[in-house]
């Protein structure tokens, strides 16, 4: 599986800001595929991703760098509580972008959510209902064990924001080993999706590949 072959071995010499960079440059380029597919696309798989806020991934991407500046004992727990509430909400449009770009694979599998006998879309997914979905019908049993528990340990920061109560929301060098990881998990989940031809494949994703098998 690519998760095996890109580990943080091979983004552990990058510094937090050049990762972002990367993140900020992925995600454009998502952007710019994806939200054009008319005409090879699926009509509904085309619709739906026409209608997203690939944007918005950009613009959130461009937000982490704010957790990069320097922190006081006043706003500290604030700023990281905020942080892990930037980087859930990725990897939440992350998988969404992937169950769009496989919605006509979705709407047919028996456990995809419904709403009245209604598919929900992926649009209408919330991170437990996308974790849920690909813990059991996407994630290969190698994948999973790590997979699943990197975004739940994700959610479970991230729902911080909603808590009044005491919970773990660790520190800032535990967020930015999960801004590495959230970059491969870019390159993991766009090494799943089709396109019509390898030359139209993100030209990051393309120098990234060649580099590791170089390694």
């Amino acid at each position: 599986m690519v998760w095996s072959l890109i580990t943080l071995s091979n983004t552990d010499k990058l510094t937090n800001v050049e990762t972002i960079n990367k993140i900020i440059t992925i995600n454009e380029e998502l952007r710019d595929f994806w939200t054009s597919v008319d005409g090879w696309a699926p009509v509904e798989a085309a619709q739906l991703l026409s209608k997203s806020r690939l944007d918005w991934q950009v613009s959130l991407s461009k937000c982490l760098k704010i957790w990069t500046e320097d922190t006081n004992l006043d706003d500290r727990d604030g700023r990281l509580i905020l942080a892990w509430t930037n980087l859930g909400s990725l990897v939440e449009g992350t998988m969404k972008l992937f169950l769009s770009v496989w919605y006509e694979s979705y709407k047919k599998d028996t456990k995809a959510f419904k709403r009245k006998d209604r598919i929900l879309t992926p649009n209408n997914l919330n991170l437990e209902k996308l974790r849920i979905f690909f813990k059991e019908e996407i994630w290969s049993e190698k994948d999973k064990r790590y997979l699943d528990n990197w975004i739940l340990n994700v959610q479970q920061k991230r729902n911080a924001i909603h808590s009044y109560e005491d919970r773990n929301i660790g520190d800032f060098n535990e967020f930015f080993t999960n801004i590495q990881e959230y970059f491969n998990f870019l390159i993991f989940i766009n090494n799943k999706l089709p396109y019509p031809d390898e030359e139209y494949r993100p030209r990051v994703f393309a120098r990234i590949s060649s580099k590791i098998r170089e390694k």
